[in-house]
């Protein structure tokens, strides 16, 4: 078939049903209707001749020519939009969609240049598009291979090929406990010698949570209490977690200040319970040559300097 304008839109939308796990998923990424995205959906198996996917009360499920066609649709928007990137270049122009995938709780980190990135990369043009998605750690670096992202900035410990990793700065995550926990009231006060043995007792018996940073026990290697009974895949809910004085939790000291300000939080022998994580950003080996992905690269190398790298050290 001829790819024509009213395909690219419903290849766009496929493409966001599939990302979204759902036609009901991608109302609010969509911005349009559930019966709507279904007829886009239908219109683009017609135009096809393939049954794309399976949807029903069974759930939403890719057929293999459904992934076929997934992968083939990142492929070619991903060419279009290099293409119409390469022409606004040729004019001395920026134009195209920026995507950036990020692990979460960036913003609440003064050393992210994120937001700088973005206003000088707006201030070089004027006809640019910006997607940002919140991603699981492991998300961020897949959603850069696949190519849904021209860039992340997130964290690994085991890098993927096909991908650059550029340090950024360092985050600092430490041991937290809330308001209702026992070793909340212990930890009121420098901890005296004589409580040191009940200190030991309630951190044998507290549950801390499990996070999505699987390399988080291999990392700390600290000798806590993980049963498994609470996870979380995002900071926020490790946050909620901790805040039912059920729990106990790292959290990156950025994030965790707000509650710590207000004395709902404290941090667990920081001196003991410590380890940082080295933000990285990311980007594809293939990707990264169109005018617009290596404009973002360099605004976000940029802001990441100086100041920020000062606060690494």
């Amino acid at each position: 078939m001829q790819v024509q304008d009213v395909d690219l839109r419903l290849l766009r939308i496929f493409v966001a049903i599939v990302e979204c796990g759902g036609l009901s998923a991608a109302e609010s990424r969509l911005n349009i209707g559930r019966s709507t995205i279904s007829s886009h959906l239908s219109d683009l198996e017609v135009r096809l001749g393939l049954k794309l996917c399976k949807r029903g009360r069974s759930g939403f499920e890719l057929t293999e020519p459904g992934r076929v066609t997934y992968q083939a649709s990142l492929e070619l928007l991903q060419q279009c939009e290099a293409f119409a990137s390469t022409v606004a270049s040729s004019k001395n122009e920026l134009s195209g969609r920026v995507t950036i995938a990020t692990i979460d709780t960036m913003v609440s980190d003064p050393r992210c240049g994120v937001a700088r990135a973005i206003s000088a990369l707006k201030a070089r043009g004027g006809n640019i598009q910006f997607d940002i998605q919140v991603c699981e750690a492991r998300e961020v670096e897949t959603s850069v291979v696949n190519g849904r992202s021209l860039v992340g900035l997130g964290v690994s410990r085991h890098q993927l090929r096909g991908l650059d990793y550029y340090p950024l700065h360092n985050e600092y995550n430490y041991l937290y406990c809330a308001q209702g926990h026992p070793l909340f009231e212990l930890l009121e006060d420098d901890v005296a010698e004589s409580d040191s043995a009940k200190l030991e007792a309630l951190l044998a018996e507290a549950e801390v949570i499990t996070s999505n940073y699987l390399r988080d026990k291999e990392v700390r290697n600290d000798g806590l209490n993980y049963q498994n009974s609470a996870i979380a895949y995002h900071d926020e809910g490790i946050a909620h977690l901790i805040l039912s004085g059920e729990f106990i939790g790292y959290l990156p000291e950025h994030y965790a200040s707000y509650w710590v300000d207000k004395g709902i939080f404290r941090a667990i022998q920081a001196e003991k319970y410590a380890y940082q994580i080295p933000v990285m950003l990311i980007t594809s080996k293939s990707n990264s040559a169109s005018p617009l992905a290596e404009a973002l690269i360099e605004e976000i190398k940029r802001v990441h300097v100086g100041d920020d790298q000062k606060l690494i050290g």
